[in-house]
């Protein structure tokens, strides 16, 4: 009696485990961790990436708000990344077996130290080893990546770094999706404009510390005649030394543009049965900038 008592506890408390809501298909299995800072609480929204042994993404998201992730798998050896503002990369190896769980348990990702800032004084965008891209929805389904291949730009660094001041400037007809017909049709007055319109400017003067080496670059974007309030989420990468011995500095930053901001009203066309990009633009900008002088 005692023994079927204490069976049908046992079948409980297992039926009752979190872990049991897990149902795993067959030939697969579940990777787990607990994401911590170094005084033990949890780091909720750290990125994590699983990745097979030939480098292939298998999964990848963020942690809960515990710091914890949970990932179905199938079975087989993979390689772990984690990555939170303001502390260091952590890599990891885990084995996942078939119809188990492989946890790494508490991994503790330490602080890191920001890198060190551009000096005070004028920096120039340097063309050769900088782009700006863009990627827009067609209609909802397929995606048209681009990039504007004639800008150039200027950013002066504060003695404070809050206090600098970016200026940039792209050449509206050096727009570049790969597919001729369709550059020249995004040149005319049904988009850019860009006999009335020929340059994009943006202008920024606040520059905000999101915590280690994120910032907010707050500007003017001036497009198609009009002029908005934008937004870069921008990481700095540090510096290093170019080809001559020259000091660079490095930094990438994205935002997203709605044309709706800037009169670019394509409605008309969809009336007419053409096909455009969708309301929303991604903007991705990777940029070294070199020390005047």
């Amino acid at each position: 009696m005692f023994g079927r008592w204490l069976g049908n506890r046992t079948d409980q408390k297992e039926r009752t485990s979190p872990l049991v809501a897990v149902r795993t298909p067959p030939g697969a299995g579940v990777l787990s961790c607990r994401v911590v800072d170094p005084v033990h609480e949890p780091v909720t929204g750290a990125e994590f990436t699983v990745s097979d042994t030939m480098g292939r993404k298998v999964v990848c998201g963020g942690t809960d708000p515990y710091g914890t992730f949970m990932a179905t798998v199938p079975a087989g050896e993979y390689r772990l990344a984690l990555s939170a503002e303001g502390y260091t990369p952590y890599r990891a190896t885990a084995l996942v077996g078939e119809n188990s769980l492989a946890s790494l348990g508490d991994v503790t990702l330490q602080v890191s130290h920001p890198p060190e800032p551009p000096a005070p004084g004028d920096w120039e965008i340097e063309p050769m080893h900088s782009s700006i891209g863009f990627t827009a929805r067609h209609i909802a389904l397929a995606r048209i990546h681009g990039q504007f291949t004639s800008f150039a730009g200027a950013v002066r660094i504060g003695e404070r770094v809050e206090r600098s001041a970016m200026h940039v400037v792209i050449d509206a007809a050096s727009i570049d999706t790969g597919v001729r017909m369709r550059d020249d049709h995004l040149r005319s007055a049904d988009f850019l404009d860009v006999q009335r319109f020929p340059t994009l400017e943006f202008y920024s003067e606040r520059f905000v510390h999101k915590g280690g080496s994120r910032w907010a670059v707050t500007g003017a974007l001036s497009l198609h005649g009009v002029t908005r309030t934008v937004t870069l989420d921008t990481e700095y990468l540090g510096l290093g030394n170019g080809m001559e011995g020259e000091v660079r500095a490095a930094c990438r930053a994205t935002t997203e543009l709605h044309r709706d901001d800037f009169t670019v009203n394509w409605q008309s066309m969809l009336a007419r049965g053409i096909a455009v990009v969708g309301s929303s633009v991604r903007v991705d900008l990777d940029v070294q900038l070199v020390a005047k002088g």
